[in-house]
């Protein structure tokens, strides 16, 4: 059994004022529940051996009415209270999410789960193992204080036999809870996994790879389901443990109650009360364990948002944002313990420069690097002669115009995705690029300025040809337009920025031989008076570079000056 996070506290302020609440209302509850107990016991005696009317029991349908006016305003806070937390955590992760940057935080599929379903299940959490947990601090010591000066033996059976039900929830507990953090980790691995093969479906269906993938998802499900059914089997088990502890503890309660009364030790109104608080000393106990199975996977969710919450983010510099040459003086880069980049080179000021080499050797990390969203395990990146890990991110992204490899495009206008270009990005959070996406509120550009853009995008003539024009809606993702039209829609951002250094990431991957001419063209139109680092494949894109650098990794013996995988920088002409 945990009690609350300290971490919960830290991260979700709404936590402490609905613990007041609880602890508040857990008291008044443990009152009423006395309070019923003891009317309840005067009256059965009243009526049956004093012959009182029925009248005598409308002060415990007052104490039962309000018993359940605090109950249902316990549930109610409970659940105010963690759709708060669960607001403000998901607020938190998303944020530092952005702070971290692509790459440093965990897989999409995983934080797709933790957010969605690993948050929601905290519910069980705050609604009902928290307020229980209080209750089994307060009511069985209020019970026992009520009892103590009403019978001595039952209290002392109560206070011996009342701890076993913790300690076989202890016990119960620490497998439980390792069960749960098994079987979420597999559902956020399946997740990620599901998210893969969905993005590369039409990969796997030229190849013919679909079936298999689908068999290792129904592997993955049928383990996630065995491990399920294993964690809801202990959950049973264990409510059956707690169960029979609690009943054969009332039966001896009730045992020596029965003996002493019929002996004449005990009269009826005490043996009344003492059967009616035994059971209730005991059931929030065995509520507790209850509950907890239930809430066993938001733990182990918030587990894993609180370690992600504690991934430290990269220092920000304070520098404002230099202009020059960039250097890459002996930058390493690892991933999982593997060297994903090793490049020595520089870029001088109006330079285009093309990055080369095959896939994997590193020419989008490099981009990432410059980015600032990798940072380098060994060596420096400077411009100008300062130092990019002393410069403030937001100014030094704020001199780039980024077109990825595949550019995302959001759903709404194609005016509002291209106006996108001009909004800032600053970072860490929030991230006021995509607010629009969490608030309905588009960027905002000047109507002849998107058109400008467009025009020298090479995207004006396709996008006047759509029905609303430029007022197109398009769906997530750029649905509706081919790829080579959201390529466009990315290179007229890249205009509309207007940036002096202009990052490419294999811009034509994908595209026919025509798309592509045109979105060269675009780009020799970017270049102009621009420096331009851009990752290519194609011969032809590696011909408008000025000079290319190429990224593959070189075997240490082949020669002793250059380092392994250094970047060896060559004449465009020369390839």
């Amino acid at each position: 059994m945990k009690p609350l996070d300290p971490r919960l506290l830290r991260y979700a302020r709404t936590t402490r004022t609905y613990l007041v609440a609880t602890v508040a209302l857990g008291v008044l509850l443990a009152g009423l529940i006395v309070a019923q107990a003891t009317l309840l016991a005067h009256g059965i005696t009243a009526v049956f051996l004093d012959g009182a009317g029925p009248g005598v029991l409308l002060p415990l349908a007052a104490v039962v009415a309000a018993r359940a006016v605090v109950a249902w305003a316990q549930e109610a806070t409970a659940a105010r209270s963690s759709a708060a937390v669960k607001s403000e955590l998901r607020g938190r992760l998303l944020a530092h999410l952005a702070a971290l940057g692509p790459g440093r935080g965990p897989d999409t599929g995983a934080v797709t789960t933790l957010i969605t379903r690993g948050l929601d299940a905290l519910d069980a959490y705050f609604a009902r193992y928290l307020p229980q947990l209080v209750l089994a601090a307060l009511v069985p010591a209020v019970v026992l204080a009520r009892l103590l000066p009403a019978d001595l033996t039952a209290t002392v059976t109560i206070m011996v036999t009342l701890p076993l039900i913790p300690v076989f929830m202890a016990l119960v507990g620490m497998h439980t809870e390792a069960a749960n953090r098994r079987q979420f980790r597999l559902l956020s691995r399946l997740s990620h996994h599901f998210l893969d093969v969905v993005a590369g479906l039409t990969t796997l269906k030229v190849f013919g790879r679909a079936g298999a993938q689908a068999a290792t998802i129904r592997r993955v499900s049928a383990e996630q389901r065995r491990l399920t059914m294993r964690t809801l089997r202990v959950a049973f088990l264990s409510s059956l443990v707690l169960e029979l502890l609690a009943t054969l503890s009332v039966a001896l309660v009730a045992v020596g109650i029965g003996l002493r009364l019929v002996s004449g030790h005990l009269d009826l109104t005490t043996a009344l009360l003492v059967l009616i608080l035994a059971p209730e000393a005991y059931l929030p106990l065995r509520q507790v364990g209850a509950h907890y199975h239930a809430s066993a996977e938001g733990l182990a969710a918030a587990e894993e948002a609180f370690a992600l919450l504690e991934t430290p983010v990269p220092a920000p510099g304070t520098a404002p944002a230099p202009t020059g040459r960039i250097v890459f003086d002996d930058v390493v880069v690892r991933y999982r313990d593997r060297e994903a980049l090793r490049l020595s080179a520089a870029v001088e000021p109006g330079e285009v420069v093309a990055l080369t080499g095959p896939s994997g050797c590193g020419k989008s990390t490099a981009l990432n690097v410059l980015l600032g969203f990798v940072t380098p395990d060994e060596g420096r990146i400077t411009v100008g002669g300062v130092d990019l890990a002393t410069v403030d991110v937001d100014a030094w992204r704020s001199t780039i115009a980024w077109v990825p490899q595949r550019p995302y495009l959001f759903a709404g206008t194609i005016r509002d995705n291209i106006a996108l270009g001009r909004t800032p990005i600053p970072m860490p959070p929030p991230p006021t690029a995509f607010a629009h996406c969490f608030t309905g509120t588009a960027p905002t550009a000047p109507g002849p300025d998107v058109t400008a853009a467009a025009r020298l995008a090479g995207a004006d003539e396709f996008v006047a040809a759509l029905p609303d024009g430029y007022d197109t809606v398009l769906g997530d993702d750029g649905a509706g337009l081919s790829a080579g039209q959201r390529q466009r829609i990315a290179l007229a951002r890249a205009f509309l920025r207007d940036a002096p250094i202009v990052l490419l990431d294999e811009p034509t991957a994908n595209l026919d031989a025509g798309t592509a001419a045109e979105v060269m063209d675009a780009i020799r139109r970017l270049a102009h008076g621009r420096t331009v680092v851009m990752a290519a494949h194609r011969p032809e894109l590696i011909a408008l570079a000025d000079r290319s650098i190429d990224l593959t990794p070189f075997p240490v013996s082949a020669d002793p000056i250059l380092p392994a995988g250094a970047g060896l920088a060559l004449p465009a002409g020369a390839r």
